[in-house]
């Protein structure tokens, strides 16, 4: 799965690899082999099958070497070892659970529906099975995705090689752009895998070093996953005692480990509802299969391509683990990475998403760090021309030619196909610009291509295995499930903490926030001065303003945070209570008192004691006070009425839960 937040914009410090005239030579030799391997299988694209479907005439191994290096992008190897180092071993989850059930269920319970029915595309499939509903709405949806992820790694290869080297980012975007752009018209689909194959060995040539290098110099994987031990703490001072060398140790519950995930969100959803809709639907992947040259080929290619794909953690996972145990900065001193959004990551820190750049210059010299970078600039090619040739099989087959010519010679189609891929990569770069100027967007991105593949999966696995689903069925579940995941998603971010607004504080521009967890681990601790407060819209902070402000979020609670503000859920009082410190609970939340308690109130804000709590159905406040009399502290809540017909309780007992 493609990784996006390293998409990030450059920090501005200065480049972190210096190439030598060895190290380009390299390069330029990898540009002329792809070049030339285009021009060389021109000649083979003599009808529409040929450029389209490599005239279906691939061998096992080459369709799984090319099902996996069409995966195996530069935002994968980059992104995935910037997991390994935020979140340990768990990121290898993401290849294992995330990819090897789904790629296996593919090759033998969906490809003998993809292959039988000859279709060019899913898309294709689609049609022969529901019609030419379902089928527009695929390849018009699948034809956008492909060119805007396409564009995104344009986009992310420019950013990454000027951070890296320096490299103007116009020159990445269009000599890597033009090079795709002629090897994928001039051969079609037969071009682009030969080149993936090409592009597979040589990720692996640049990128399988770091690890053998890390291990000897750490000395093995015993003291590997001692020194991460050692130095977790330091790096990742709040999530206390999690362990960070295991796969499964942690995933008794979301408490308990880094990326807080349990084992059932873990298998249920990223191993079924993401992974089955990505690898068993998104055409840039089943395309490489269904290219081979008999159904057996393509169920074994596929299979291939899983076991290719459960060795992938050596090169993105240790990578990143390495970089817990052998990054320091120039004074010997342990290198912390901090993310993308950090304050510091402008000035003083490195990024997660930097680790694997960081160890090829601790490791490469002069010729290895040119096959490195060469292996990360291959990597990018690589899912720029499955994303182009993908595009353009699509566009022809599923809207071009129902909609504007359903009856044309075969050699009508192939001239379309080759000026859909010199479309492909136009709109592609026009992608790459935009995010240039609006880089907010890609998380956008990243969420379109689940807003139609999952939807995707779900009808085409009905189709398969159940023959009454009819045309009109499949369009319109089709067409619902995709408007209910754009619905939830809209819901979520539009009301993020549910129908009760969370109360926000605002902090002073460059203030501080630390984070950090109590000794038992279960419990966040957010440490703001009284003086770094700009502004406050929950009246109880306000009335409370001169203390010191403390505010504790258990860590099932997301907690989001930046230079700008803090937000604080707070689930319940008995969390929210706690010696001397000061805790927020959300407006509009209920509490039930014990029967015969005095409740005194004409603004919807009751103050009562702790002790007078019965049970707390939701949320309140509580605060530290200090008795006038005796000079006695207590903990005094603040609760925050939800309805007005419930204002009315001046003087008088409550007898029944009502507050």
């Amino acid at each position: 799965m493609t990784a996006l937040p390293i998409l990030a914009a450059s920090t501005g410090k200065e480049v972190l690899l210096r190439l030598t005239p060895v190290d380009f030579v390299i390069i330029v030799i990898y540009f002329a082999a792809v070049l030339l391997i285009g021009f060389y299988l021109k000649k083979y694209a003599k009808t529409g099958e040929d450029f389209f479907l490599a005239g279906r005439q691939m061998t096992a191994w080459i369709a799984g070497l090319s099902f996996i290096s069409a995966n195996l992008s530069s935002l994968e190897t980059m992104g995935w070892s910037a997991m390994a180092y935020q979140y340990g071993m768990l990121g290898a989850h993401a290849y294992l659970i995330g990819a090897i059930p789904a790629i296996l269920f593919l090759a033998i319970v969906m490809m003998p529906f993809y292959y039988v029915s000859r279709t060019h595309s899913v898309p294709g499939y689609l049609k022969l099975r529901y019609g030419e509903g379902p089928r527009l709405i695929a390849g018009i949806t699948f034809s956008f995705m492909t060119v805007m992820v396409s564009g995104a790694s344009m986009f992310a290869m420019a950013k990454i090689l000027k951070l890296l080297l320096g490299w103007s980012e116009d020159v990445s975007i269009w000599v890597s752009s033009l090079t795709v752009a002629i090897y994928v018209a001039l051969g079609g689909l037969r071009s682009a895998l030969f080149n993936e194959v090409l592009q597979y060995f040589l990720i692996w040539a640049g990128s399988l070093l770091i690890p053998i290098l890390g291990l000897i110099h750490v000395g093995g994987w015993n003291a590997l996953m001692r020194k991460i031990q050692e130095n977790v703490p330091i790096i990742h001072p709040s999530v206390g005692n999690a362990d960070f060398t295991s796969l499964w140790r942690n995933l008794g519950s979301f408490d308990t480990n880094p990326m807080g995930i349990d084992w059932f969100g873990m298998v249920f959803g990223l191993g079924v509802a993401v992974s089955f809709g990505y690898w068993c639907t998104d055409f840039l992947q089943v395309q490489r299969v269904i290219v081979a040259k008999d159904l057996r080929s393509a169920q074994n290619g596929t299979i291939i391509g899983a076991f290719l794909k459960m060795m992938v953690p050596l090169i993105v996972t240790i990578p990143g683990l390495l970089g817990l145990a052998v990054l320091t900065n120039p004074d010997g001193s342990l290198m912390v990475l901090v993310p993308e959004s950090d304050p510091r990551a402008r000035i003083t820190h490195n990024t997660f998403n930097e680790v694997l750049p960081l160890l090829m210059s601790q490791y490469l010299g002069p010729g290895l760090l040119g096959l490195g970078v060469t292996a990360m600039i291959a990597g990018f090619m690589s899912g720029m021309a499955g994303n182009v040739s993908a595009f353009a099989t699509v566009w022809t087959y599923d809207v071009y030619q129902p909609i504007f010519k359903k009856s044309a010679p075969d050699q009508h189609y192939l001239f379309v196909g080759r000026l859909c891929s010199i479309l492909g990569i136009l709109l592609s770069i026009g992608t790459a610009y935009t995010l240039r100027y609006f880089s907010n967007i890609l998380e956008y991105l990243q969420v379109l291509v689940f807003f139609f593949i999952v939807p995707l999966f779900g009808v085409i696995i009905v189709g398969m295995l159940w023959k009454r689903a009819t045309p009109a069925g499949g369009f319109w579940g089709f067409l619902s499930a995709i408007l209910v995941s754009i619905g939830m998603w809209v819901y979520v971010h539009t009301f993020p903490d549910g129908y009760m607004p969370a109360p926000k504080i605002t902090i002073k521009e460059g203030t501080t926030v630390q984070v950090e967890k109590s000794e038992n681990g279960t419990i966040w601790r957010v440490t703001i001065q009284k003086g770094e407060l700009e502004a406050v819209n929950v009246p109880q902070i306000k009335e409370f303003g001169t203390l010191q402000t403390e505010l504790q979020i258990p860590p099932t609670v997301t907690l989001r945070t930046n230079v700008h503000k803090v937000q604080i859920l707070a689930p319940s009082v008995s969390d929210m209570v706690s010696g001397k410190t000061l805790k927020f609970g959300i407006e509009g939340a209920e509490l039930v008192l014990k029967e015969g308690v005095t409740v005194r109130s004409k603004t919807c804000r009751t103050k009562i004691q702790p002790s007078e709590f019965q049970s707390q159905a939701r949320k309140g406040s509580c605060a530290v006070r200090k008795s006038k009399a005796n000079g006695n502290k207590y903990v005094q809540c603040l609760v925050v009425v939800p309805r007005k017909r419930y204002c009315d309780h001046w003087g008088k007992s409550i007898h029944k839960a009502q507050t």
